[in-house]
Formats: structure tokens, sequence, C-alpha cells
């Protein structure tokens, strides 16, 4: 926890900024009681002239900017949380870019010798000047010859010095106007500021081990490895440690500029089919997707293809919530609304005290309407926003992969409208979803649920013969037992005290537990 009078000067700096910058005046005023519009007309007068004439997300890009990377990442992370500060702020902090000046060279050259353990000229051929830079780690275009004696270029990410020290203080600053908050504002609480910085810190510490990012780099890349018209760069696991990355470098155009994939002479409302079709086939079909796909991580290669890069944030999704959702869109085309409400409530997201037919009424007010538009005007992250706004009216809890996933596919959404105005959501993402259901709830998956079900009766009946053996010894024994007890004897005692590892003793307590477990099944058999 931060000390009280540094956490308080850093509440009033952060609050004199905002005000400065002219996000607070940015907000709506209307409803407010009467001392927040005071506070409201406050804030007004304290924003700067060329504030007022920016629109409200530049507003707040210069506002965390000005306050410092620790900021710009908290709200890189909001943009993850649509749930804490509604999905038009999260779209508008999706395209929060950082800053910041690069370090020199040769620091980044001192940070890579270090982690790596060896010399640069050992590592690559020529290791080049910064070509991007973050408020965690910098890139620089770099020369390496493979053990094939091949030479290549990779893109190298390094960590800046210092950050983590940095982060730990500002994080710790968090903390203490987070718990402000929550004693002071009584409307924060049910945003849970405290936990939000918490989760912050714990993503944090994540993303600053490279270690991680190129994991998941690599897990992705076996995953598409075989998709059409979309890849993640390859990793140079030789030259990768906690605060180093080497990856494929990646020639291509960055998908936020348009004009020059257009210029390229790509197919500009194809791409933006491709980009939502893998998409859906990461989220359903891997359980596995990139959680921070805004266009300055996408690039198109010249070859059409699109390539995703920074994988530091990624989402998952079991088993169950791929079927949720999948099922949710197909409910919804089908306008089978009582259906969409029964997956909500068999797969527990509602509490069972509330009725389904009133939930089902419910979606009918959000799906209805939506059938009314034409098809280039329907938004599935839209329809998953209005889904997310009428389920807390029947208490459900936050599902914070679902929220990460409706964010990222509100972002994925914007892009694709972006390169053809016209796009047509459900026509893209029809191929993908029916595949899903066909495999996962279709026919087929009902006979292989039929076969494995039939598979596990199998190994239970093998198990059969040694079980009833066991419940004939157990009945042997059992006046024995019952009248005298499980009785552990000195030299059992001593032998337990000579496993020295926790999970032996376990294994003996699990063992006694067992038999005391079989003599009750054994004697309910018997006399029951």
């Amino acid at each position: 926890m931060a000390n009280p009078v540094t956490g308080t000067i850093a509440l009033v700096r952060a609050v004199y900024i905002m005000a400065r910058e002219g996000v607070f005046s940015a907000l709506p005023a209307e409803g407010l009681p009467p001392m927040a519009a005071l506070a409201h007309k406050a804030a007004g007068l304290l924003a700067r002239r060329s504030a007022k004439k920016a629109a409200r997300k530049d507003r707040l890009s210069a506002a965390l900017n000005r306050l410092g990377p620790s900021y710009v990442k908290l709200g890189q992370f909001l943009a993850t949380r649509p749930d804490i500060v509604g999905t038009q702020i999260a779209v508008e902090l999706s395209h929060l870019q950082d800053k910041v000046p690069p370090y020199p060279r040769e620091v980044a050259i001192e940070t890579i010798e270090v982690t790596l353990g060896r010399r640069i000229d050992d590592l690559f051929l020529e290791f080049g000047e910064v070509v991007g830079a973050a408020s965690i780690a910098q890139v620089h275009k770099a020369r390496v010859r493979t053990r094939d004696g091949e030479e290549r270029f990779v893109a190298v990410k390094v960590i800046r010095p210092g950050v983590r020290q940095r982060f730990l203080r500002e994080l710790e600053a968090f903390a203490f106007i987070a718990k402000v908050l929550e004693t002071v504002v009584r409307s924060t609480r049910r945003l849970r500021p405290v936990a939000v910085v918490q989760t912050l810190a714990q993503s944090t510490r994540i993303e600053m081990d490279l270690r991680l990012e190129a994991a998941a780099s690599s897990e992705m890349a076996d995953n598409v490895r075989d998709d059409p018209g979309f890849r993640v760069p390859g990793i140079d696991w030789e030259r990768t440690g906690r605060d180093v990355l080497t990856m494929e470098w990646v020639d291509g155009i960055k998908m936020n500029n348009v004009e020059a994939v257009r210029a390229a002479g790509h197919d500009l409302p194809q791409l933006g089919v491709n980009l939502i079709q893998s998409f859906l086939r990461h989220s359903m079909r891997d359980g596995f997707f990139h959680a921070d796909m805004h266009p300055g991580n996408l690039f198109i290669a010249p070859d059409g293809t699109i390539v995703a890069v920074d994988l530091g944030i990624v989402g998952r999704l079991a088993a169950d919530s791929r079927r949720f959702l999948a099922e949710i869109l197909y409910g919804f085309i089908r306008r089978d609304y009582r259906r969409v409400a029964e997956v909500h409530f068999e797969a527990g997201y509602v509490p069972r005290n509330q009725d389904v037919l009133s939930f089902a009424q419910a979606l009918r007010a959000i799906g209805e309407p939506i059938h009314g538009q034409p098809a280039e005007t329907i938004s599935m992250a839209h329809l998953l926003t209005l889904l997310f706004e009428v389920t807390e009216l029947f208490d459900m809890h936050t599902r914070p992969e679902l929220v990460l996933l409706q964010k990222t596919m509100v972002v994925v959404e914007g892009v694709a409208r972006s390169y053809d105005p016209r796009f047509n959501m459900w026509e893209a993402a029809e191929p993908v979803v029916s595949d899903y259901i066909l495999s996962e709830i279709g026919p087929a998956a009902k006979l292989r649920d039929a076969r494995e079900g039939l598979e596990a009766l199998g190994r239970i009946a093998k198990r059969l013969p040694d079980f009833a053996t066991g419940l004939e010894v157990f009945a042997k024994n059992m006046p024995d037992l019952i009248e005298n007890g499980i009785h552990i004897n000195d030299d059992d005692l001593m032998e337990l005290a000579k496993e020295s590892r926790t999970g032996l003793i376990i294994s003996h307590i699990a063992q006694i537990a067992s038999a005391v477990a079989l003599v009750v099944i054994a004697w309910q058999l018997t006399f029951g």
C-alpha cells in the first residue's frame, strides 16, 4: 500500500491533469446531483481551450500520456474491461497508443547481453536502431544467421530499463486511489476499483515477462498453421528470455493505414471477412484468442495474409463458454429466444431463482429489433453488449472471459467495417459458426458424446472385478473393523514420520480415508 501522502499527491495530480485535458468536461452532465454538476462545471473552467476542441478519445489519450506510461497501461487494460468503463469508452481506450521516447541502443544491448548471457555480436550479425517504443518495451530491427547458414531479419523486443520498479511504485499509488474511491464514492463500489487494480498488477507482471508473450505467439502459431489468410510471426527461442523477445520480421502494411493497403492493391472487403472469420475461429475452435487486436497490431503481408503481433494480452474460453457463445448466436439467428434463455440457465450463468420465460422475453426485446434491420447494419458486438446489459437485470454474474471476447469483437468488427462500410457481419460469421455448431452441438457431436460415454462405461466395467474383490475382502474383515475400528500401529507412525514429502503423507492419509469409505459402502451393501 502506498504512503497516504504520496497517494494523495498522486490522486490530486491525476484529477488536475484529467481536468486540464478536458476529460471530465467531455462527460455528459445530464442527471448529475448538484455537487457533481458543480464539479463538472469547475472541470470545464479548468480545461485548456485546445482540449475543448478535441474529441473525447483524444482528450483521454493526451491526459493519460501526460500522467505517464503506467497510466497509459491502465487505460489499455481498462480497454479490455467494458463491463467497468462501458463499451464506448473501452473502444476509445483501445486506440490508446504509448507516446514515450526510446531509450539508447546501448542500454538495450546491455539488457540483451545480461538476459541471454552472450555478447551482442555472437547473437546478431547486425543490431539496428529503434523502430518502435512503448511504455514497457521497445523494438529493434536486427539480422541473424540461422543454424542452416541462412541470413534473415528479425524484430527484437527489449524491456525498458527500470520499468518494473516504476510500475510497482505507481501501482501502489493506484491501489491507494482505488481504496479512497471505494471508501468515499459509494457509487464506485459496484465497479470494484481495488479488484481492478489487483488484476492490472497481475496482468502487468505477466506482460513484463516476454517469455510468456513468446509462448502465446507460439501456441497461436500452432493453432493457425493451416488457416487461410492469417498467421503470427515465428519465435526465435534461442534469442528470447525474460527481458528479450526475438521474432520473425514482418514486411507488411499496418491495418490502420487503410489507404496504403488499398494502394497496394489488396481486396479490402475480403480482408475484413478474413479478419472476422479468423477471430471467430480462434475463439470457438481453439478457445484462445488475441485480446489486443487493434489495427496497430495487425499487418497486411504482400500476399494479403493478416499477420498479428504483440500477444501480451490473450483471452481463453472454456468449452462451455464456447458452446454458450455459439448457441447464443445461433439462437438469435433462428429467433429461438426460449432456447437462448435455457442455455444461460443450463450453463449456470443466470441464477435458478430467475424465471426462464421472463428472461426469454427480455432476449426477444433485443433480438426482434435487430431482425428488422438490413444485414449490413447488424453488429454482433452490439448484440453482445445489449445481452450483457439485460443479463445484469437477472443477476447474471460478470464473466470476464466473455467480456474480454466482446470487447475484442467490438474492435475487430470496427476494423472490418473500416475496410468495408457495407460489411455483413452475419454473412461473414456464418461459415465459422455453422462449422462449430455442426462439430460441437450437431448430430456428429451427439455421436461423439455417446461414444465417449460408452468408453467411460467400458473402463468402469473393467474395474468391477477388482472392486468386487475389494468389497469381499472388506466384508470378511468387517466384524473386526466394526468392533475394533481402524488402528495405526507404532511402526506405521514411524514410517509416516520418515516421509519428508507432504505428497507422500497425503497419499497415506488418502489410502486410510479410502479404506474407511469402502467399509461404509460395504456395510451399506451387506446390512442396508
